[in-house]
């Protein structure tokens, strides 16, 4: 199993979603604000190649954002070796 370990996949942290017409979205610029369907401290959603793995929350380290794992799915994690 070790041979798999040097393999890249591709962690996305989804802060939450929001469906829009087209005609809306191209309203947008620099200054618009778009509403997401997730409420103020709800935990975050972790996707390893578009699979929830975990939920956590926005933590900072350094000058840079991070993400603290609160929850790890572990029947999403079957799939990947976990």
């Amino acid at each position: 199993m070790s041979f798999v370990m040097d393999v890249p996949v591709d962690v996305t942290v989804e802060i939450g979603r929001k469906k829009m017409r087209i005609a809306d979205l191209l309203k947008l610029g620099p200054a618009s604000i778009l509403e997401l369907d997730k409420i103020v401290g709800e935990p975050l959603d972790v996707y390893v190649n578009n699979r929830r793995i975990a939920r956590g929350e926005v933590v900072q380290v350094g000058e840079n954002y991070g993400v603290r794992l609160t929850e790890i799915s572990h029947e999403e994690t079957k799939g990947l070796g976990g």
